[in-house]
Parts: C-alpha cells; sequence; structure tokens
C-alpha cells in the first residue's frame, strides 16, 4: 500500500477547482458520477486516500470544496474546470496533471463536456475523518 501511495504523489497532482458564493441550493454530483477507494492510509492526523473518480458524458461534479489539498491525473477524456464567475479555470486532458488548493475560499465543479467517459486518479490529503468533499450552492452559473 505505502509503494502504491508513493508511486501515486509522484505522479498525481491536484483535481478540478472553481470557487463559488451565493444563496443557492447546493449542487449533488450529476447522475452516474462514481468513484473507488484504490488506496488509504493515514498518518500524522492525516488521511492519504487515492481514487479514482468516474464522470460520465454530459455530467458534473457539483459544486463544492475539499478540507485539504488535492492531487490529480486525468487517465481518460477531458476535464472541464469553472469558478465562481463561471468562468473556465482550465482544460485538462488525458495524461494531464491538476492540483486543487484546500478550503471554502476554493469551490469549483469539474464538468465533463466530451462524449466519452472522465476518469480521474485523484489523491486526497485530508485532515482525518474528512469528507471527500463539502457541498457548496451554484453561484448562479446558467450551466448548473
Amino acid at each position: 500500500m505505502r509503494r502504491t501511495l508513493r508511486t501515486a504523489l509522484a505522479g498525481v497532482v491536484t483535481a478540478a477547482a472553481l470557487v463559488v458564493g451565493g444563496t443557492a441550493h447546493t449542487t449533488p454530483a450529476g447522475p452516474g458520477v462514481t468513484g473507488r477507494v484504490i488506496s488509504q492510509t493515514t498518518a500524522n492526523g492525516t488521511d492519504y486516500i487515492l481514487r479514482e473518480v468516474t464522470i460520465p458524458p454530459g455530467q458534473a461534479t457539483g459544486w463544492h470544496y475539499h478540507d485539504g489539498p488535492l492531487y490529480g491525473f486525468v487517465k481518460q477524456g477531458t476535464l472541464s474546470h469553472y469558478d465562481s464567475t463561471c468562468e473556465t479555470d482550465g482544460v485538462y486532458r488525458s495524461g494531464d496533471t491538476i492540483q486543487e488548493p484546500a478550503g471554502p475560499d476554493y469551490v469549483h465543479i469539474g464538468r465533463n463536456l466530451g462524449d466519452t467517459p472522465l476518469v480521474l486518479v485523484v489523491l486526497y490529503v485530508l485532515p482525518h475523518g474528512s469528507p471527500f468533499s463539502e457541498d457548496a450552492p451554484n453561484p448562479g452559473c446558467s450551466f448548473e
């Protein structure tokens, strides 16, 4: 498990990011969005969780943030990110890496605008016991 985690840390960079505010309701992940834990360990009060996340064509993660940084790798497909201004903050294709900072000031959404499933390998570095993500409201973007 340590070897898998070290390999992941070396090859993975942080996942999708967008900032959200506003008073709208929270936005859950779209239908068919799934996650599978590959490896997990805890050291010094920090959870290191390697997870594969699949987002079907036309679906999204929902607006959210994380309590710790993320490091992601696009295994398949294209990830489109949007911030609280409803503008894209990056497009990441197969083979690309991405980093995502922690906290409620970095609310974001990841979308699969392609016609094939988007598959991400994500390393979550979270305070022990934290959820993978915290829901956040749509900042008023018309695409959600």
